[in-house]
């Protein structure tokens, strides 16, 4: 694990920094960061409209990256005449998960939900995967169904059965919860919805960065992440959508690189994923997302994945030492996330006081504010696990909160 911390650059200037908040944003290892630099350095060019070889070099780096997007979640790869194509058609290049889920919002679920229509979605999807189905229902007069979950973050399989009716236009569930760390078991939820015909969209956000995701083998209809939580740059993301779908839906952002032919009376859009990405994109983005993949995969999802449960279980036994300190959120499919409350100390005085020890938690409703309603709470300290991080890590977490302790007596 040494090895792996010295690759990020902020180690090197923080020594003591214990970074448990990996669940709002990963740090970047060098690579990613030198990515971005060598495109801006050696290749910085517009992509897909210049003819000169900078601009071919940009656009070969960029189109690179969505074949690895493809390979990484293991998306289709066009055939044409027998042999695979370089063109990969269901992968669309966005600002985040966020941007993903609105795209979906507006081009696919504004057009097909209508009056008594539903949206389902569950009890502890971020407000990303929350408001924009609800302002399409409330938009078309349809309704938003929400499949309840129990005291210890779990979603009811059963629940899920009834929620999903000859009405159901979508299902928007997260892959696993922000807040809670629940891993919500996607295969089987896609297949009771597709039982009924109702196609899927998947918050992977959480996930992307310590779980192989196949949208194959899942048969998921939509999936979206960041690359930001991938140990890449902010401000670039991922939507991968089935071709059939995507060939369907209208763009909800117009401009220039969209198009194949305009006049001032009609405008004939551009083939999927280009029907998506309007204007010049993220470029150094996309590449350092692309750099961001080749780390993740140099040291194994499943590496990550064993690492992060090793932390999760050993924090999680350290913490319920604690007097006073409640854990919300006992699922036993679980990923690196533990929230957790502090009798006497308000979750934002907790967070203040370890970040003055170099302890960086998060603290409040981590944009699920539902969860907290249904726990009756204001809010909760979260400490999310990452491949950089130690058991040493989680000890300066204890000690800080027992400090808190001495402090509000």
């Amino acid at each position: 694990m040494k090895n792996i911390r010295a690759q990020f650059p902020i180690f090197k200037e923080y020594p003591n920094l214990a970074y448990l908040d990996s669940a709002s944003t990963t740090q970047k290892p060098y690579s990613v960061i030198a990515a971005e630099m060598d495109f801006y350095q050696k290749y910085n060019a517009n992509v897909h409209r210049g003819i000169y070889p900078l601009a071919a070099e940009a656009t070969r780096a960029y189109e690179a990256v969505r074949a690895k997007v493809q390979q990484f979640i293991n998306a289709p790869s066009p055939i044409i005449s027998g042999f695979p194509s370089s063109t990969v058609k269901e992968i669309i290049f966005t600002s985040g998960t966020t941007d993903a889920v609105n795209l979906v919002a507006t081009s696919f679920a504004l057009d097909r939900v209508g009056a008594g229509d539903e949206i389902v979605i569950s009890a502890m999807e971020h407000h990303a995967n929350l408001i924009p189905w609800q302002q399409v229902c409330l938009r078309k007069g349809g309704k938003l169904v929400v499949v309840p979950m129990d005291t210890e973050g779990v979603l009811s399989m059963l629940d899920f059965e009834k929620a999903i009716t000859p009405k159901t236009k979508l299902v928007a569930v997260t892959h696993i919860s922000n807040t809670l760390g629940t891993v919500n078991p996607i295969a089987e939820i896609i297949e009771v919805a597709h039982r009924q015909g109702v196609p899927v969209f998947v918050d992977a956000a959480q996930s992307a960065a310590s779980h192989v995701i196949d949208v194959q083998k899942w048969d998921v209809d939509f999936l979206a992440f960041s690359g930001h939580k991938l140990f890449g740059p902010t401000g670039v993301g991922v939507l991968y959508g089935k071709e059939r779908w995507l060939n369907e839906m209208t763009p909800y952002r117009f401009g220039g690189e969209m198009i194949r032919d305009v006049t001032f009376e009609r405008t004939l859009f551009a083939p999927i994923p280009q029907k998506f990405e309007a204007g010049t994109p993220n470029i150094a983005g996309v590449i350092g997302l692309g750099a961001a993949i080749d780390f993740v995969e140099s040291i194994g999802r499943e590496t990550i994945k064993r690492h992060t449960k090793e932390l999760l279980d050993y924090a999680t036994v350290e913490l319920l030492k604690i007097d006073g300190l409640e854990i919300i959120g006992l699922a036993a499919e679980k990923s690196a996330i533990v929230s957790f409350i502090l009798r006497g100390a308000h979750p934002h005085d907790v967070a203040t006081i370890l970040g003055q020890q170099e302890v960086c938690i998060r603290a409040g409703h981590h944009c699920t504010q539902p969860i907290m309603d249904f726990f009756d709470i204001a809010g909760t300290v979260r400490a999310s696990f990452s491949i950089y991080n130690t058991c040493e890590d989680i000890d300066k977490l204890v000690a800080g909160l027992k400090q808190v302790q001495l402090i509000f007596g």
